[in-house]
């Protein structure tokens, strides 16, 4: 099958190619014989006939860092009739420009299959989707109240602040048991973030490793654990974690099980999941999921593959072809 796919992403000459899931998944495409677009959400004009453009570049990719891509020129192309895939690959953060992008995508899906599906990842930001699977998760608050969260710490202890719109390990904070700045922290995350935030408590176990979990079409494709840095709470391979391989606990299957067909029927294909402790869901990464690359190194797996056979199966029936 020949594939004419647009990524939707931030700028490729930025990106770090030893790691990064979107060229992973471009390069794969490219192997299978499939034009490769990039281009930029900034880019996106719906015109008066009701007809989504995007200023859309060719690209050819390689291996070489520094060197990894040659782009052509732009061309202005019609991401209903011109394009038969468009992946959304920026990175968030999640907020009105993204929700406006995945409305825009979501006009042209009758013609063009939008991987995910930009609904249902309006729908489900990663610290919000979550939450419909409470029974794997720690206690959880979602608060602009520091009164709230000492309520929380008196039944819990020490706790970890994030912004339930951020990404990468960003501006994730650790409060102890004694609430020391907590005040003052909450002032500075409310100036910030209009929305809520999450708070769960410290979970020891992260010293052992954060676990990602990377399911496709609904299915378990493989996994990794994340070991903080030396200093650090926080394992994210982008705040200076480690990866190792790993396999999945009883549990971490159980959680699998349970979210996987709810994963398929919505739309979602590439998904990352984090769990701590082996028993701990914390997040669902479906805007810009990663960890493709060092999974297919530690098991000798080809995840980018995995998904564009799903993705090749979902084209088909959404084309009709």
């Amino acid at each position: 099958m020949t594939l004419r796919v647009a990524v939707q992403m931030d700028p490729i000459e930025d990106i770090n190619i030893a790691g990064d899931s979107s060229f992973a998944l471009m390069l794969s495409a490219q192997e299978r014989g499939y034009e490769v677009f990039e281009y930029h959400v900034e880019s996106l004009t719906l015109d008066a006939n009701d007809r989504l453009f995007a200023e859309c570049a060719p690209v050819k990719l390689q291996r070489i860092q520094g060197d990894h891509f040659a782009k052509g020129e732009l061309q202005r192309l019609d991401l209903g009739k011109d394009i038969d895939v468009i992946l959304m690959r920026q990175d968030p953060p999640f907020h009105m420009g993204y929700i406006t992008a995945t409305h825009l995508l979501e006009r042209i899906k009758d013609e063009t299959l939008v991987v995910n599906d930009p609904a249902n990842v309006r729908n489900a930001p990663e610290k919000v989707m979550v939450l419909d699977y409470r029974r794997f998760m720690p206690p959880t608050l979602i608060t602009r109240s520091s009164d709230e969260v000492k309520r929380f710490m008196a039944e819990h202890g020490a706790v970890v602040v994030k912004p339930i719109h951020g990404n990468g390990g960003k501006a994730i904070f650790r409060v102890p048991d004694s609430g020391d700045n907590l005040t003052a922290l909450f002032e500075v995350f409310n100036q910030t973030w209009p929305e809520p935030h999450m708070v769960q408590p410290f979970l020891p176990e992260v010293s052992e490793g954060d676990k990602r979990i990377v399911l496709v079409d609904g299915e378990v494709a493989g996994a990794i654990n994340r070991i903080p840095g030396e200093g650090e709470f926080r394992s994210n391979l982008a705040m200076g974690g480690s990866a190792e391989a790993t396999g999945l606990t009883e549990r971490e299957q159980e959680i699998c099980d349970a979210m996987g067909p709810d994963l398929k029927r919505l739309g979602l294909t590439f998904v990352g999941i984090d769990v701590i402790g082996g028993k701990w869901l914390t997040e669902i990464n479906v805007t810009s999921p990663t960890g493709i690359v060092a999974i297919d190194k530690f098991n000798g797996t080809d995840t980018a593959g995995m998904i564009w056979d799903a993705i090749e199966t979902r084209a088909k029936s959404n084309v009709g072809t």
